[in-house]
């Protein structure tokens, strides 16, 4: 018997089935069936579940004699299952990688629950994924398993299958099956979890579901926003056949009165089409479901693509569609079946005023059985926030005229409000320039200096160290910091904070004597000033004026632009030979070059071992463990990033004693991973030098942060799986498996070998690491800001003598001080060849 029966109707996704079918089947948890159920999909639907079939004896097909919709599908594929939980997947959606593996594992931590609830994320048609906002109900710390009293927020959780696993005997011996209706997955979720003995919860994204293009063909047959009524009368007709039910009435009823409120309210309410073939329950109902929210806002009634229902044969109470409520239906199409002798033009006009009376009327009609509802189930202590206290009040009276105003109103007021901020922004940003002009005027400030990194992203890089550094050795100047109001808090006591696109902003560019920055800036050069260009990192893939021939790379950079801003410079740092070389080849310029080493590895001199303590408590590294960052670059092959690594896996199969860094690049613009047990995302800490200096070793790809950390002479391990995507897409200047700082893995189970066999912190990997210190490390000996600020702001020729690579002492690795180096808990795998071998 499988522990998993994983059930996926299949409707008109031929195109979506096969990556569905994949995802299940790749998955490194094998114990499992695939039943797909072919609902007389009239594409390849069959075929191609056919030919999974006969590749994998864990699949099997079942074609069903007619349509039976989704709801149907999914209950005769659960009637042939047979392992002890259940999922159920759309057609086009997939399963992240491992899923499997974590919801057993969990399932076991728990004590095999009724039901696991666990985290869904969008996979919208632009190549975006977008997880559903759960809030803190998903992470919310506590016994588990639990019952639905303890954490009553899993109602207000979109009511949809895929984010679900249900143990089968409970689903058989409560009678949990699925209806139809575009509303059926309300009460078949509610039910659910109200009947479950047991539920546990997984902070993990398991399911990915697809998002198609709107108006495309895959979206299905329109919703019948109607349908939501039945499926409550299903869920309050649950209730009261189970007394001990009761409390939830209050809980149901307000998130009913909430669904009804985010029904009327859309304002792309339609009405189906009402032609016997459209009305017929079989049909398929719309895919649309909530998109993601804003954590702690209550759910909008949007259905799913599948129909649910706790109870199939449940008596149907409350008012039901009478010839009113079907001619508001038919009104929505019957104007399209009128005769109409008029010009193209009229019949065109006559239709939009056709539709609108029809979703007019329909649109009253609802609110009068809204309003049905609402009398019926009101529950005594069910509070109603004051936020929506108002339109609860128009679903309670049926004020549907009242409820046409005020939406009315609304949008016109939103119209309005929108000039006004259009014009307030056109005029504020014309008394901007007229300052700007003014102040370019006026002298220069020679005691004033302004910084700025990364695009205003905060205090840090090399800027942030010259900052420091001015005020340490040059303190006669006044230091201003740019940066966004979200980044303040990165910036240390001293210098000013200024946010970009104010008036201090303009000041500050035009009258400050010394800018230094690691990016570009929208910078009128006036004579005097002095702009240092710091960079931010010694180069290995290409850049400048080598993007011209990589257009994936370059993607609509103005190059005259550019090199507009490159004539702006006067002096740009350098850490190495090889970057001045570089940098002087492709940023052709009149600056001079300063190869002094960059200012950021200074803090890798001068820290002590009580600073790496602390850094690492911050991060909440445990005491004895080995902390390895994983810091990535960016793909510009990639429309989306991700990390290459499944790092949850990683530190599984190493054991206890590992916890990964993860570091998103700077362009990334979010995390790289979730934090979750022994995985830590650190993309959002301002000090990626503090983040070095609290690891223990270092994971990167082709990432410039190998040179900045070779400078710590710690262990350097490089993952290079795509490596020839990675030169085709943006090229390198030197072929990094030729000259490596450390171990090279080309996967991630050659990456798992190296940490399991010690072999990251061996003889070879320290030899590598040594002949790339001695190319790219020969200025970085703690005083690189110092020699940049006694050349341009104290006008020192002779630069502060350099400390031999062999006499520098960087602070050691917390590592460092074990005992015995730990070992993690995967056994060597047997290869024709290990990663030492090749090395």
């Amino acid at each position: 018997m499988p522990r998993f029966s994983v059930i996926v109707p299949a409707y008109q996704v031929q195109a979506y089935l096969p990556a569905c079918l994949e995802s299940v089947l790749t998955q490194s948890y094998a114990d499992l069936e695939l039943i797909v159920v072919d609902d007389c999909s009239p594409d390849a639907c069959g075929e191609i579940a056919g030919e999974y079939a006969a590749r994998d004896r864990r699949v099997r097909t079942l074609r069903l004699p007619q349509r039976a919709g989704a709801g149907g599908a999914r209950t005769a594929g659960a009637a042939e299952a047979v392992g002890d939980y259940l999922l159920f997947l759309d057609g086009d959606d997939t399963l992240t990688a491992h899923a499997l593996r974590a919801v057993a594992d969990r399932l076991k931590e728990t004590g095999e629950p009724d039901v696991l609830v666990h985290a869904v994320a969008h996979a919208h048609w632009d190549g975006r994924v977008e997880r559903y906002a759960a809030g803190p109900v998903l992470t919310e710390r506590g016994p588990a398993p639990f019952r639905l009293e303890d954490r009553p927020g899993l109602l207000r959780l979109p009511a949809v299958a895929r984010n679900k696993v249900c143990r089968r005997e409970f689903t058989e011996r409560e009678g949990l099956t699925f209806a139809d209706g575009s509303f059926a997955d309300v009460s078949w979720s509610c039910s659910l979890l109200m009947a479950a003995e047991s539920i546990a919860t997984l902070d993990r994204v398991c399911v990915h579901h697809r998002r198609h293009r709107p108006g495309t063909a895959a979206r299905g047959p329109a919703r019948d926003p109607f349908d939501v009524f039945g499926s409550y009368d299903r869920i309050f007709a649950f209730v009261e056949r189970r007394p001990e039910l009761a409390r939830w009435r209050p809980v149901l009823f307000r998130r009913m009165a909430d669904d009804l409120v985010a029904l009327a309210a859309r304002p792309d309410w339609t009405v189906p089409d009402a032609r016997p073939d459209r009305r017929d329950p079989a049909a398929r109902p719309d895919p649309a479901e909530p998109a993601a929210r804003p954590e702690g806002t209550e759910p909008s009634a949007q259905p799913d693509r599948t129909s649910y229902g706790a109870q199939p044969d449940a008596p149907q109470r409350g008012p039901q569609p009478d010839a009113t409520q079907h001619r508001a239906r038919q009104d929505a199409t019957e104007h399209d079946a009128r005769p109409d002798q008029a010009a193209p033009g009229a019949r065109a006009c006559a239709r939009a005023r056709a539709r609108a009376r029809a979703r007019a009327r329909a649109r009253a009609e609802f609110l009068r059985l809204a309003r049905a509802h609402y009398r019926r189930y009101r529950t005594p202590g069910a509070a109603v926030r004051p936020a929506v206290r108002l339109r609860h009040a128009l679903i309670r009276f049926g004020l549907h005229r009242t409820h046409r105003l005020l939406r009315l109103a609304h949008a016109t007021a939103g119209r309005l409000a929108k000039a006004a901020v259009k014009a307030a922004r056109a005029g504020r940003s014309a008394l901007l320039r007229l300052h700007y002009r003014v102040q370019l005027r006026l002298p220069l400030r020679a005691d004033r200096a302004v910084f700025a990194a990364h695009r205003d992203r905060g205090h840090g890089c090399n800027p942030g160290a010259l900052e420091q550094a001015f005020r340490a050795h040059a303190p006669q100047v006044r230091t201003a910091w740019i940066a966004a109001p979200e980044h303040h808090h990165t910036i240390p006591p001293g210098p000013r904070r200024i946010t970009p696109g104010t008036a201090a902003y303009w000041t500050a560019l035009a009258r400050s004597r010394y800018v230094v920055s690691n990016d570009h800036l929208d910078l009128v050069k006036r004579p005097g000033q002095v702009f240092v260009q710091t960079r931010h990192g010694t180069p290995l893939k290409h850049m400048g004026l080598d993007l011209l021939e990589r257009p994936a790379a370059a993607r609509g950079t103005d190059f005259a632009a550019f090199l507009r801003g490159v004539d702006q410079w006067d002096y740009v740092l350098s850490a190495n030979r090889h970057s001045t070389l570089t940098w002087e080849r492709v940023c052709p310029g009149r600056y001079t070059t300063l190869e002094y080493g960059y200012p950021r590895n200074d803090a890798f001199q001068t820290a002590t071992a009580e600073d790496v303590a602390r850094l690492r408590a911050c991060l909440g590294v445990p005491d004895g463990s080995v902390a390895i960052l994983y810091a990535p670059t960016y793909r510009d092959y990639r429309r989306t990033q991700h990390s290459h690594l499944d790092l949850e896996r990683v530190v599984r199969r190493l054991g206890p004693r590992f916890v990964v860094l993860a570091r998103a690049h700077p362009a990334q613009g979010g995390p790289l991973a979730r934090t979750s047990g022994r995985v830590v995302d650190v993309s959002g800490h301002p000090g990626v030098a503090e983040l070095c200096l609290a690891s223990d070793a270092l994971v990167t790809d082709y990432s410039s942060i190998m040179f900045d950390y070779a400078n710590l002479d710690r262990p350097i391990v490089l993952l290079t799986d795509d490596l020839d995507a990675y030169e085709a897409a943006r090229g390198t200047y030197f072929d990094i498996r030729s000259f490596p700082p450390g171990a090279v893995a080309r996967s991630e189970d050659e990456l798992i070998d190296i940490f399991a066999t010690g072999h990251w912190q061996g003889s070879r990997s320290a030899q590598l690491r040594s002949r790339f210190r001695e190319r790219f490390c020969p200025w970085d000996d703690g005083r690189a800001a110092e020699r940049v600020v006694r050349r341009v702001v104290l006008g020192e020729r002779d630069p502060v003598p350099v400390v031999p690579l062999g006499e520098r002492r960087p602070v050691p690795s917390a590592a460092s001080a074990f005992a015995r180096p730990p070992l993690a808990t995967v056994p060597r795998p047997a290869a024709p060849s290990t990663v030492a071998e090749r090395l």
